[in-house]
């Protein structure tokens, strides 16, 4: 039987620590074993720590590894790693909650000796009704579309990890750790049916702030890897982009705008990265998607 290690990579989550641990200790599992899930702190300061340690409490299965100091998620993830047991490792964002089989379904596809990564279905709460909210719901959209013609992980990804170490001065963990898995012939799929909700930004400022960061992230793998994720695909983009105004076209101002702002965050984060400003492993937290239940 496979045997599933679970990281969350937690930094101040004490408003969605809980939600999130409680949807992972609710997954039913028939050909794997749970047999951990470490919540990786890494220097926070809130009541973090405290339900990491109830749920350590209440279920053996559970454990807290604290980081004195916040050194980003990457150096959080290479705690992960070094720490945990299993044959897969599988990371779900603190501030995200797994959907009832979301986890059989992620880790399935491991029957199969050439997967190396398994990539989830990350399905956003927001309010599509203004801009900030359709364009969370638009690249959602776009992610799972391209995903279905070439895989591509984000948000909730399992793994075989062989001697992976990821680099502490950078962003694009989930996408390193692809990278290192394909140079080792593994193939990278995705389970549409492994679901989890995640909260987008809730403002155009948030939005900005999130898609510049993540974009300079992805083009700092193009630069220093010559690695270029699926979603800057061309060939990718303008069939998943077809499906999406076929469902949505009586939105036009919305698919515009969402548009519009997402191409302007790719034209930062290049020009950004062609003047090599520079990549951060700590980028400070976008408030607005730190409250799932709202």
């Amino acid at each position: 039987m496979l045997i599933a290690s679970v990281g969350v990579c937690a930094y101040n989550e004490e408003r969605n620590l809980g939600p999130c641990l409680e949807s992972i200790r609710l997954q039913t599992l028939s050909a794997a074993d749970l047999v951990e899930v470490l919540v990786i702190s890494s220097g926070s300061t809130d009541g973090t720590d405290e339900i990491a340690r109830h749920y350590a409490k209440t279920d053996s299965r559970f454990r807290l590894i604290r980081q004195e100091k916040r050194e980003g998620k990457n150096s959080a993830i290479n705690e992960f790693l070094h720490q945990a047991k299993g044959q897969v490792f599988v990371l779900v964002n603190a501030d995200n909650r797994l959907e009832p089989g979301a986890l059989e379904a992620l880790l399935a596809p491991f029957d199969d000796a050439s997967v190396g990564v398994v990539g989830g279905h990350p399905v956003p709460v927001n309010d599509a009704s203004d801009l900030a909210g359709f364009a969370v719901r638009m690249l959602w959209d776009m992610h799972h579309r391209v995903a279905l013609i070439h895989p591509k992980v984000g948000e909730l990804v399992a793994f075989r990890a062989p001697g992976i170490e990821l680099p502490m001065a950078t962003q694009s963990d989930e996408d390193l750790i692809r990278l290192e898995s394909e140079k080792r012939g593994l193939r990278t799929v995705y389970a549409p049916e492994a679901r989890v909700r995640n909260k987008g930004p809730t403002t155009v400022g948030d939005f900005w702030k999130q898609r510049t960061r993540v974009n300079i992230g992805e083009r700092y793998l193009k630069r220093w890897h010559r690695y270029q994720v699926p979603t800057w695909d061309v060939g990718l983009l303008l069939v998943a982009y077809g499906g999406f105004l076929r469902d949505n076209w009586r939105h036009p101002l919305l698919v515009f705008g969402a548009m519009a702002l997402e191409g302007a965050a790719r034209v930062y984060a290049s020009l950004y990265v062609a003047m090599d400003r520079g990549d951060r492993a700590v980028w400070s937290q976008v408030s607005s998607t730190k409250d799932l239940q709202k």
